[in-house]
């Protein structure tokens, strides 16, 4: 009778790591340390990922998001689900994506004045602009128009039968400010304001004017830098 071995099995064979096979002028991590704008996204993602299989993780994000900004509006559970990527690495992402934002509007909002409409688009427009559904924002400002505070106040539909106007009221009253822009953006990317749209400005200025709280204006945000002031086109001002 033959006696049956216990064997070890084979261990798990990887293919061999990608950003291995590259010289290292043409790594990652090297790449955009020295030529930041000139990398791919697949690049940039990876240094942020690092370790061996950091261009693999790169590709397969992209392959399921397609884009940095799904990436960016991806809920982390559904990051966490691509091969390779865990929790802290999908906040990490998560992280570097928002910073490049934050570094677009230029600069700490509390020490920021606003002079003009473009001054408050160039606030908000970056992100807002990303957004896959519409928000409603409110700048804050004081006596001498500097930024307060922006705060978010719906998530939805943005149309005169779902806003109370209380609620847009409401920081810039705990917050004594004197003034508020509101803020809202269109995921079509038509930044053509609609009846709605006009109707809210109108009850939030007549509020504002009650509350000694000056309504400024009304940004309208699209993507790709697109955007209206309703105050400039004379619509709800009136």
């Amino acid at each position: 009778m033959q006696t049956q071995l216990f064997t070890t099995p084979a261990p798990t064979q990887y293919p061999p790591s990608q950003v291995k096979l590259l010289p290292l002028r043409e790594r990652p991590a090297y790449r955009a340390s020295s030529t930041p704008a000139a990398c791919t996204s697949i690049e940039l993602l990876a240094a942020v990922i690092g370790g061996p299989q950091q261009i693999e993780t790169a590709n397969a994000l992209l392959a399921k998001f397609v884009t940095l900004r799904r990436l960016f509006n991806a809920h982390v559970n559904d990051i966490e689900t691509v091969p390779g990527v865990g929790s802290q690495m999908a906040a990490r992402i998560k992280a570097a994506l928002a910073v490049g934002l934050r570094m677009a509007t230029d600069g700490d909002q509390e020490q920021t004045a606003i002079t003009s409409p473009a001054d408050a688009a160039n606030l908000v427009m970056y992100e807002m602009g990303l957004l896959p559904e519409e928000h409603l924002r409110v700048i804050l400002l004081n006596t001498r128009n500097h930024v307060i505070e922006i705060v978010e106040v719906y998530k939805g539909s943005v149309n005169s039968s779902q806003i109370r106007i209380g609620e847009v009221f409401q920081a810039a009253i705990a917050q004594k400010a004197s003034g508020i822009i509101i803020c809202h953006n269109h995921p079509s990317s038509d930044i053509t304001p609609s009846p709605d749209d006009i109707a809210v400005t109108r009850a939030i200025v007549q509020a504002g004017k009650l509350l000694d709280i000056q309504a400024l204006d009304h940004l309208i945000v699209g993507s790709g830098g697109k955007w209206c002031s309703l105050k400039e086109r004379g619509l709800g001002f009136s």
